[in-house]
């Protein structure tokens, strides 16, 4: 089942438990994937794209994010 919701900067700082800017300055460095929406200038990515993101970060060890 894909997950359609779309995150915003704080949504996907939350899940990985660190501040949006944090999330910004990713993006900003080429870390982040490109939004899969945009809405008013602003970027939004589906739940799923971050979860696969997250998964595939250098670093990740297996840690489970809470929901």
């Amino acid at each position: 089942m894909t997950d359609r919701r779309l995150w915003s900067y704080k949504d996907i700082a939350a899940h990985i438990r660190v501040q949006p800017d944090t999330v910004r300055s990713y993006r900003k460095h080429g870390l982040l994937p490109p939004p899969d929406h945009v809405e008013g200038g602003k970027p939004y990515w589906y739940a799923d794209t971050v979860r696969a993101w997250v998964a595939s970060r250098p670093g990740n060890r297996g840690r489970r994010a809470a929901d």
